[in-house]
């Protein structure tokens, strides 16, 4: 049987079928055995460029942040402070 064919034929007796390997399950709401091996999920980065940015543009109260972080080199975490200090200026300016 095609793919095509086999899906309807699932629609028409109300079977449903494991997302990852096709079994076709019977009252379960997983497959037994791709119960046994979750998947590992995955973790989305927020580009370097975001925090940059943002460090940048705020205030001097991200400073700690802006030491703790790792995920910036030294160069990067120099013009992210330099747009703190502008703001530091212009704090001390008013």
């Amino acid at each position: 049987m095609h793919e095509n064919e086999e899906t309807n034929l699932d629609e028409i007796l109300g079977r449903t079928r494991c997302a990852r390997c096709g079994e076709i399950l019977n009252a379960e709401i997983e497959c037994p055995f791709c119960s046994l091996f979750p998947e590992e999920t995955k973790a989305s980065h927020t580009p370097k460029w975001v925090y940059i940015t943002a460090c940048f543009l705020t205030s001097p109260l991200s400073l700690p942040f802006l030491i703790v972080t790792h995920r910036m080199t030294i160069i990067e975490k120099i013009i992210a402070g330099s747009g703190m200090l502008a703001w530091a200026a212009v704090y001390w300016l008013l």
